[in-house]
């Protein structure tokens, strides 16, 4: 009998396509280079059409799962502002935002893999029931079990179990984290991390021991098959290239959940 520790696996994803018309924020094709997962902007918080089918192509060209980031209609405040939306009409734009990237993850080879929600949406179903049930309804509408990417223990990934969709915890490097497990609101000092060895320590913690230091000191534990590099903070794809090669070195596999 083999004494052997199995390895730690952890996929790496990154919100892309955060572009719109002539305007571009994230390096797509570095970060493509290097990320397992890709949460692609569907349009209602970030991305066009053109962009979607860009990132669609060049995800399925080098093997990247393609993940709807679905989100409030927020254009100019980059879905990170609060909205009450009514669940029916949240639950049709979440439907919406996922069958219009499937037509260009068809037309690239592939197939939509997992769903994600963006900025305030994220958020709100950490807490909001309603909201997330909204948002599961949508995905369910959308067809297919597709694996819903969230915070562990959130609203969200409850509604998603109910409705017989699997779930995938998510957890961030580069925010900062709640004694209760929850991210520190952007609003807050100290809520992203700048400092790129930070970032790769926490990223070492959370994939190896599962564990992650709050704002406040104390310890907290983090059940997390994804990690999530934003991909519009300055030097993106150089961190996500680091922290990529620090966790193949210290023996973590890196590869989708899908």
């Amino acid at each position: 009998m083999s004494d052997a520790v199995a390895p730690s696996v952890i996929d790496l994803n990154a919100d892309l396509g955060e572009g719109f018309g002539r305007w571009q924020l994230t390096d797509d094709d570095a970060l493509l280079s290097t990320v397992t997962s890709a949460n692609v902007a569907c349009g209602f918080h970030a991305g066009d059409p053109s962009t979607m089918r860009r990132v669609c192509e060049l995800s399925a060209e080098r093997g990247v799962v393609i993940g709807a980031q679905v989100s409030y209609r927020d254009l100019a405040g980059f879905g990170r502002r609060a909205m009450d939306v009514p669940p029916d009409e949240l639950a049709d734009e979440i439907a919406y935002q996922i069958g219009a990237l499937e037509v260009f993850a068809r037309a690239a080879g592939a197939r939509v893999g997992y769903v994600k929600p963006h900025g305030a949406l994220y958020n709100r179903c950490v807490h909001d029931e309603e909201q997330a049930a909204a948002v599961i309804k949508g995905v369910s509408t959308a067809g297919g079990a597709l694996p819903v990417l969230g915070l562990t223990g959130s609203r969200l990934h409850e509604a998603a179990l109910r409705a017989g969709l699997p779930v995938v915890g998510e957890a961030f490097a580069d925010r900062a984290y709640t004694a209760e497990g929850t991210l520190v609101p952007r609003r807050e000092a100290g809520a992203v991390i700048h400092d790129p060895d930070e970032v790769v320590k926490r990223a070492l913690g959370m994939a190896l021991d599962g564990a992650v230091t709050s704002l406040d000191g104390r310890p907290v534990e983090i059940a997390a098959r994804s990690l999530c590099l934003h991909g519009d903070t300055p030097g993106a794809a150089a961190l996500a290239r680091r922290v990529r090669s620090e966790l193949a070195a210290a023996g973590v596999l890196v590869r989708s959940f899908v």
